[in-house]
Formats: structure tokens, sequence, C-alpha cells
């Protein structure tokens, strides 16, 4: 390593004064202090110029030039953003108080133009037609090989199956049923998802048979049929399209039953039951019931006392019975009935019920006597005076048949 020669280099410096050697150095130093001057106003130019040209750039913006189509839909948007500005308009609650004061917040009815009678027609116009068991009249619009369509003013016919268009066997189907005919029907299933209901015309008919054969039944009438059929219990017959029944207990002469097949016999009702499709005639009360036939209220009548039970008397009629009741006996008091009367006696008393539903006859001696308690008193005069005591009572019983 070499050493530094101080006198060297104090020997390279310039000869001279002091001063000058000094002024070089302030001359760097000063043209030092210019140069950043001039760097920094340099920059500071460079610097105000990029922002000029920035400021340029934003205040002159160069134009684009739109395609036709691009500006349809910028106008879309904007009628878009309109849109759910009223939308958010709608959707903003109300403030009422900022409202005016006459706002009404209720309407009244008569404010909607209601109408009663149109709103009720509207509801009619809606309801279904043909709920089950209801008797509708109707047209037949259409026949077809398996049953007819019928107009019952629905929004749909009704339609009938072939073997519902009546009782039995129909052969000539088209020839009976045509265009137009006007018949009632029975409605036996309602309406399906079609609004098309089943109508029967056999169930409307049986249904007006059973309602025929019950009064029949209730008023005691007599009726003719003919015997079509036999078993072992009874015979068989048609009573108006129903089918009926006659046990042989029910015959006058039942040891030879099937022999009456084919004959007409006259017989009465002895039960009817449509929702058991029940009905059980018998010729034996057709007996009775023309017997009673012949009775009236109030006719003063002559019979055996057959049986005594603990509330009365079975009074033999002549192919008849009757009950003397132990309440219609006598005005007064009795310990045992078979103090008055005993089986097997003649015996007179007053008719005062006909039940020709059932076969009864209801009789009474008490309104023979003349004192409470004369029956059992002297039961021999009154028996013997009971014709003309029975003339008492026809204004009473007159006053019954008005009254009925």
């Amino acid at each position: 390593m070499g050493v530094i020669d101080k006198s060297a280099q104090n020997n390279n410096q310039p000869k001279g004064n002091k001063k000058d050697l000094k002024k070089p150095l302030q001359v760097l130093h000063i043209s030092k202090k210019a140069t950043q001057e001039k760097s920094q106003e340099i920059k500071n130019v460079k610097i105000n110029s990029q922002e000029e040209i920035k400021n340029e750039n934003i205040a002159i913006k160069p134009q684009i030039i739109k395609d036709k189509s691009v500006i349809e839909i910028n106008n879309n948007n904007e009628n878009l953003k309109t849109l759910d500005s009223s939308q958010q308009d709608l959707n903003r609650p109300l403030n009422f108080p900022e409202q005016n004061t006459e706002f009404q917040l209720e309407r009244t009815v008569d404010e909607y133009d209601f109408d009663e009678s149109a709103f009720l027609e509207a509801l009619n116009a809606n309801e279904p037609i043909g709920a089950t068991g209801e008797t509708i009249s109707g047209k037949v619009i259409a026949i077809e090989s398996d049953g007819l369509y019928v107009d019952i003013g629905g929004k749909a016919p009704g339609f009938m199956p072939k073997k519902e268009c009546g009782l039995g066997v129909i052969t000539n189907f088209k020839e009976k049923f045509s265009l137009g005919h006007e018949m009632e029907v029975l409605v036996i299933k309602e309406q399906n998802a079609d609004g098309m209901v089943t109508v029967s015309a056999r169930a409307l008919i049986l249904r007006q048979s059973w309602e025929k054969v019950s009064s029949s039944a209730k008023n005691g009438e007599l009726i003719d049929v003919l015997i079509n059929g036999f078993n072992r219990g009874g015979l068989t017959c048609d009573v108006d399209g129903l089918r009926g029944f006659i046990p042989r207990s029910q015959l006058e002469d039942g040891q030879d039953h099937q022999s009456f097949v084919g004959k007409t016999l006259k017989v009465a009702f002895l039960e009817v039951n449509p929702e058991a499709r029940k009905l059980v005639l018998s010729e034996k009360k057709a007996l009775l019931v023309s017997k009673l036939s012949s009775l009236k209220l109030g006719q003063l009548i002559e019979g055996e006392v057959l049986a005594v039970k603990p509330y009365g008397f079975f009074v033999d009629l002549g192919g008849a019975s009757g009950l003397l009741h132990q309440s219609s006996l006598t005005n007064g008091s009795i310990r045992n009935l078979r103090e008055i009367f005993r089986e097997g006696e003649t015996i007179k008393a007053l008719i005062t019920q006909i039940d020709l539903e059932k076969g009864r006859i209801g009789l009474n001696t008490a309104l023979l006597e003349n004192s409470t308690g004369e029956l059992i008193i002297d039961k021999e005069k009154v028996m013997r005076e009971a014709s003309d005591r029975a003339l008492k009572t026809v204004a009473l019983f007159d006053k019954k048949e008005q009254d009925k």
C-alpha cells in the first residue's frame, strides 16, 4: 500500500492568489444551485403540462358515434328506469297526515253500484243443477246405443243409461224415445268433473210407485193383483212395477198355493217398507178390510168375547175382531176384568175407532152407561137397553165425522 504524499498534492495546486483559488469553488457552487433550481423549474413545468393535458382530456370528450339500435336500447333503459321509479312511488307507504283531509278511507256498498238481484242471479248461474234424489224435467237431445242425453238446464246434459230408461226390458228403444221428447227424470248420481249428472226414468217410476202404495195402505185400500210366480213361502206378484209377496199364511187356502199362478186375487197391504224394498200383501186382511169398510163410527155391534187380556177384551165381529180396552169399559172403578165379561160371552158395544191400515176396530161400552159404574152394578140392564142408549151417542159421532 502506497503512502499518500500531501506535499505532492500541494505541489499540484495552481499557483496564484488565494482569492483566485477560491473563486472557481464559488462559481461551481452557484452553478450547482442554479442547476437545481432549473431542474425544479423544469419539473414544475412538466407537472403543470401534464395537469393541463389531463384537464383538457376531461373537458373535451371525444364524440362517440352510436348505432341506431344502440340508441333505442338506451331509450328503453331510460323508460325502464322511469317505470321503476314510478313503482317505487307506488310501493312507498302513504303518509296519511300529509294527504288531503277530505280523502275517504272507506266506501259504502252503494258507491260500488251493488246490484243484489244481479249478484243472486250470478250465484244461481253457478249453482250445480241436479242433486241426488231431485226430480227434474228435461228434453231428449241425443240418442246413443247405450243411453240418452237429456237437457236438464245445467251446464252439461244429463246421461240416462239404457237400463234406467224404464221398467223391464225395452225392445224398441229408439222408437220409444225421440229427439225433443219431454220427460221427468230422477237424479241418481251427482255431477262429475264435466258437470254431467246421471238421471233415471226407472228410479222415478219406482219412487212414485212406493208413494202410491204407501198412500193406499194408509187409507186401507184393496187392490187386485195378478200372481206371476210362487216359492215355498208364498206367491209373488207385480204392483205398479214393484215386486209384491203374499205369504202362504195370508192366503185363505194356502195348501195348494202354486195353483194361484196366473190368477187374480184381491189383497190388502200388510207391510210397506220403501227403504227395505219390502212389500207384503194379504188376502186374509183384504177380507177383514172388506168387513171393516161396511162398519161406521157409532155403530152398535154384537159379538162374542174371544179372549180376556190384562188390558181388555177381544171380541169376534164375524170375520173381524175388535178390542174393548179397559179404559173404555166403564166409568167406574174395577178390580178384575173378569168381574164384568168372560170368554164366550155375547156382548154389545159401540164402534169408536176404525183403522183400515192396521185392521183394528176399537169398541166402547162406557158410553152406554146412564150413571157412573152402571155396567158393574147392573150389566144385564145396560146390555138390554143398549140399542136405545146408542141413539143418544149418534150426535157425538156425527160431530167427530165433521171434525175430520
